[in-house]
């Protein structure tokens, strides 16, 4: 019977969370000697396990695990821009694999390749010419926690296509594999002035229904949206939410129709609204919302969730999972009616992904 196994990126180390039944739960970690790490996923066709980490005092490396986290290697061969190009790598803050390729997003705005399984990497796209691309490389629009290519998801049957989000400047979609780009941001809104009407917008988190290749979803920094084209248009769905502003979304793995969001509030401290810890869904495709809190803090849960820092397991009956910016791992096995907590006092986490392990 497969396990499922949480994979969870925080700001010292990776961690695992593991189970056979979905209620008891095993911690294992840290992993990668305590570095950075802003992203974890696993690959079900090679059963390896990688971590996009970035470390002030070495760097930034992607680390690889084939063994479940029993040992560990990494690599920033090739990872790096040319000398002469005038742009510096910060971070590497996302991944995605697909095919037999895994990719890197990082910052400055880039995306770089590997195909012998994280040992070796080159430079594959960092969207030159696209609108806005001439000021991604200027210090001042690359703050303190920016992360570039913020976002990377492959097609699930067309291994030349997939899409990026470039933080603060918006969605794109490839379907040659990075030969050329097109931005995916039409109906979306942005309040503050903007130079070019394809970009400058703020998605924080996208995600695409795994029953219908049509229907996405986005937690924008001034709201939700829903596609029903793959992206090329977009509707707003915020009425009924607290907020306007998150990070993280999730959709359900056999409803269309249905989707999860975190609202934080948007002022600076970006905290769950007036304290009170709430997962909100949508089954109706965001016409209405559903508060989801029983077992959640109810009063001063002053905490974050930061945009991979939820995800949803296949099970007949879903399992939701998300990371808290203060350690806390909560979890649902009834779609989100009722929570528990599986973990706390881990460092501050980046993300959570969940994969079916034999």
């Amino acid at each position: 019977m497969p396990r499922t196994l949480l994979l969870i990126g925080t700001r010292k180390g990776a961690f695992f969370l593991e189970t056979n039944d979905r209620k008891t739960w095993e911690l294992r970690g840290p992993f990668c000697e305590g570095w950075p790490v802003y992203h974890v996923i696993h690959d079900p066709r090679s059963g390896a396990v990688y971590a996009a980490a970035a470390s002030e005092w070495h760097g930034q490396a992607v680390w690889r695990s084939i063994d479940l986290g029993e040992s560990w290697t990494h690599s920033s061969e090739g990872i790096a821009y040319d000398a002469d190009s005038g742009r510096e790598i910060s971070k590497v803050s996302t991944l995605a694999v697909g095919d037999g390729r895994l990719l890197v997003g990082v910052e400055a705005p880039g995306i770089f390749e590997s195909r012998d399984e994280g040992e070796t990497w080159s430079l594959l796209s960092t969207l030159a010419g696209e609108p806005g691309s001439d000021k991604w490389d200027d210090p001042s629009n690359q703050p303190p926690g920016h992360l570039g290519i913020s976002a990377l998801m492959f097609d699930r049957d067309d291994a030349d296509r997939f899409w990026a989000i470039v933080q603060g400047v918006g969605l794109f979609e490839t379907t040659d594999y990075a030969q050329s780009w097109t931005p995916r941001n039409r109906g979306l809104r942005a309040d503050w002035p903007r130079e070019h009407e394809e970009v400058g917008f703020c998605v924080h988190k996208f995600v695409r229904s795994p029953v219908d290749d049509s229907r996405m979803y986005q937690q924008n920094h001034v709201g939700m949206h829903r596609s029903d084209d793959a992206g090329q248009t977009w509707t707003e769905i915020t009425e009924g939410l607290p907020t306007e502003f998150g990070f993280a979304a999730a959709t359900h793995p056999h409803d269309r129709d249905a989707f999860y969001v975190i609202p934080l509030d948007p002022g600076h401290g970006r905290t769950m609204p007036e304290g009170h810890a709430a997962v909100w869904r949508t089954r109706d495709a965001g016409s209405s919302w559903q508060r989801l809190d029983a077992g959640l803090p109810q009063r001063d849960a002053y905490v974050g969730v930061l945009r991979e820092a939820m995800a949803v397991d296949p099970e007949d009956v879903p399992g939701l999972y998300f990371g808290t910016s203060t350690g806390q791992v909560f979890a649902s096995t009834d779609e989100g009616d009722t929570w528990t907590q599986l973990a706390d006092y881990l460092p501050p986490i980046s993300s959570v992904e969940v994969a079916a392990v034999e």
